[in-house]
């Protein structure tokens, strides 16, 4: 699997997010159906955009585009993207790109101007085929400048050369620098041949935000755990245009919550048994719901990664568990532990499918009620002697000051939990949101 990787100009936003988690669940579904998978993503550090910005910024284009290619792994590694088998470099792959043009050239497909190469589209029948585009519809001067060298307005750029001040590689056409479109074809071939099975990249991603939104929106990621972006992203399928709002990411994060907090409880119930034996058999009513879940699952990523409905189906299985842990009548089931083993084993199956598996529940549920208390403006302290007043309150039977308590940290998205045991917090989709949710449906 090749997958065209970022041009390495500018910090990465949303969509790119978007296009790399998309492909990561992939790989990661074809490495869960049994698949050995080659999966190369290429990094472009030489572009006419990387050119533009270390001119505006003062800095070397090779220095500036190797900067971002760093923030953009440290990126992939917050959003939980397993790591590419090969990630090549243009700068790195001159000598293979140099050769295909070459070769290229020899078998009459393209032509030099000047130190320029060319590739002819008319020499290859199959050109559109892709995108479904006749050769007529491609008319010059909508988007480029008309260049009267061209055999025809469609060929593109193979070799370009070097303006004044710009880098350089050497070449038989003279100094200058590959196009756009050469560089993947050349590092594709080097890693995984002429013909390999499958070609990614994103579309020109259908988001409703301008740039300056987009902007926006990437300031704001810091007070979200990525694996709520993560799973606001796979809510969604991916050729489907999203809306990103702070609706959309509470309700992520809410969810979250809600998924890791209920298999942390479980954790904690099957650890009471640990040294225990558990049985081989579990109650046909659970085999009928994991393999229920299992086939909607494997039915729906393996039909073109529908992952809103895996997440959908996620629902019916964590009932199931909260179930058997809270309520009187799951907590008499006959092979209760069995069952929720069985549960929690499947579920980890799945979100690791998805990229969604922490390494620790309890650290992941801290690191949630840590960014919740970062988008209420408040620490775990204040929250706890607002929890102390309500307790005196309702002592005192000041049911009014009580609920004022409760409503105003349920305003920022703290919610309070009463039980015999005390009164708990969690994160939760501030009150306000939760209204203009209703406002909406």
């Amino acid at each position: 699997m090749y997958v065209c990787g970022v041009t390495a100009y500018d910090l990465s936003h949303i969509g790119h997010a978007r296009v790399y988690v998309t492909f990561d669940v992939l790989y990661r579904y074809l490495r869960h159906l049994g698949y050995q998978v080659t999966y190369v993503r290429n990094f472009t550090d030489v572009d006419d955009k990387i050119i533009a910005r270390a001119k505006e910024l003062g800095e070397d284009p090779i220095s500036l585009s190797r900067r971002y290619c760093e923030e953009f792994s440290r990126d992939m590694v917050y959003l939980h993207c397993l790591p590419p088998s090969a990630e090549p470099r243009v700068s790195d792959h001159m000598p293979q790109i140099l050769d295909m043009i070459k070769q290229i050239i020899e078998n009459g497909y393209a032509y030099s101007v000047d130190g320029d190469v060319y590739f002819s589209v008319e020499k290859f029948p199959d050109y559109g085929r892709l995108s479904g585009r006749k050769l007529e519809d491609n008319r010059a001067g909508e988007r480029v400048a008309v260049d009267s060298r061209k055999k025809h307005p469609a060929d593109f750029a193979l070799w370009k050369t070097a303006k004044e001040g710009e880098p350089f590689w050497d070449s038989p056409w003279g100094p200058g620098r590959p196009g756009w479109h050469i560089e993947c074809s050349a590092m594709s071939a080097a890693y995984l041949g002429y013909s390999f099975d499958i070609h990614g990249g994103g579309m020109d991603l259908v988001f409703p935000h301008h740039e300056n939104e987009i902007a926006q929106s990437c300031a704001v990621i810091d007070l979200y755990h990525p694996l709520a972006l993560r799973l606001f992203l796979l809510g969604t399928h991916y050729q489907s245009p999203i809306n990103y709002s702070d609706v959309q990411l509470e309700s992520a994060s809410d969810r979250i919550f809600y998924i890791y907090q209920t298999l942390h409880d479980c954790e904690s119930a099957l650890s009471q048994h640990d040294g225990v034996t558990l049985k081989d058999t579990i109650p046909p009513d659970t085999v009928n719901s994991i393999n229920n879940f299992y086939n909607v699952f494997v039915t729906s990523m393996s039909d073109d990664l529908h992952t809103p409905v895996v997440l959908a189906a996620l629902s019916d299985p964590l009932k199931t568990i909260n179930d058997l842990l809270h309520t009187r009548k799951g907590k008499k089931q006959e092979l209760r532990i069995e069952s929720l083993a069985a549960f929690g084993k499947i579920l980890r199956n799945v979100l690791s499918t998805l990229g969604l598996m922490p390494e620790s529940y309890s650290e992941i549920l801290q690191q949630l009620r840590d960014k919740a208390l970062k988008r209420a403006k408040l620490t775990e302290d204040q929250v706890l002697q607002k929890i102390d007043e309500r307790t005196a309150a309702r002592k005192n039977m000041e049911y009014e000051r009580s609920d004022i308590i409760r409503k105003h940290l349920a305003t920022v998205g703290i919610a309070l939990m009463d039980s015999p045991d005390g009164t708990t917090w969690r994160p939760a989709v501030p009150l306000a949101i939760q209204e203009q949710q209703v406002s909406i449906t």
